[in-house]
């Protein structure tokens, strides 16, 4: 499953600060049983957004994540909510639909 948010550094922070401590936060998250990975996306013409996805392999484990934080992941969560804007996207699952170009696997759905 996908769990994806869209957040808005609020200035002075800056999308640097931001993703250097989204990293840092990542990295231990990514220790979690049944987390998949993260990417971090700068949206095209905008110096202050960015798209957040973290890949897990079910919202069990996404949710199950949360009742154990990291004391770091937590500081660093807790500087994000006075420094930046976040608004959750959704929670998604695997697709079911995919077109790929021509050579790569085509599922349809």
């Amino acid at each position: 499953m996908k769990y994806i948010f869209e957040v808005r550094v609020i200035p002075p922070y800056t999308v640097a600060e931001y993703a250097e401590a989204w990293i840092e936060a990542s990295r231990i998250i990514q220790q979690t049983p049944g987390a998949l990975g993260t990417e971090l996306h700068r949206k095209i013409g905008s110096d202050d957004t960015l798209l957040a996805i973290a890949h897990w392999q079910s919202k069990a484990h996404r949710d199950a994540k949360d009742d154990g934080r990291d004391a770091r992941v937590r500081s660093i969560l807790e500087r994000h909510a006075r420094t930046c804007e976040i608004r959750l996207i959704g929670e998604f699952e695997a697709p079911e639909w995919r077109v790929m170009p021509p050579g790569d696997d085509d599922v349809g759905g």
